[in-house]
């Protein structure tokens, strides 16, 4: 029997003037917020969209925006809150284990996707935790069962991991590096000056 294909998932907003990335621009301006939402898109779409190892999807909001992105297969998040959108997604992918990212993260690695779905090899999850309190990778091996970590959760909070893991309770979970999200104007500073 040939092993199941991982996923890899970048889910994200499609880049618009005045949409998204909110606390970003109320520090930053509309204009910084804007160019970090289209580079990181595009850099994350370039740097792990070709590795062979795995198959790459964008998720993508507006639902109208869905099609083909950057050369990849997109689907549409739909409707509901962040929890209702990720569960939609991993019920619609094809079978094998499944990694998504978001795009507020500039320091994933192509060696970051391989050491998550390496680690889903004896974990039923893995996560990427952000320094906020957050994640920026989250996956799931979805076999033998399909696992439900997003009820509850406090998104947007320094709980949303926490909140998550306890949802994972008695479950094989791993760890990988942290990073930081670019959330706001103080955040993106520190990435332009560290």
């Amino acid at each position: 029997m040939a092993a199941e294909r991982p996923h890899l998932v970048i889910f994200a907003r499609r880049p618009a003037w005045g949409v998204g990335k909110r606390r970003l621009a109320a520090g930053a301006g509309e204009a910084a917020a804007w160019r970090f939402q289209r580079f990181m898109l595009a850099d994350l779409a370039r740097r792990l969209g070709c590795d062979r190892r795995w198959r790459t999807w964008l998720c993508v909001t507006p639902d109208q925006a869905a099609g083909r992105l950057m050369g990849l297969p997109a689907l549409p998040q739909g409707p509901g809150g962040l929890g209702e959108r990720l569960r939609r997604l991993l019920r619609r992918l094809p079978p094998g284990p499944a990694v998504i990212i978001g795009t507020d993260s500039p320091g994933i690695a192509t060696s970051d996707i391989a050491a998550a779905f390496r680690a889903l090899g004896a974990a039923d999850a893995v996560f990427g935790p952000a320094l906020d309190g957050g994640y920026w990778l989250i996956g799931l091996r979805r076999r033998p069962r399909r696992l439900d970590p997003f009820e509850g959760v406090r998104w947007s909070s320094p709980d949303a991991l926490a909140d998550t893991l306890a949802n994972l309770a008695g479950r094989r979970v791993a760890m990988l590096r942290s990073l930081e999200d670019i959330d706001d104007a103080e955040a993106l500073a520190r990435l332009r000056h560290p």
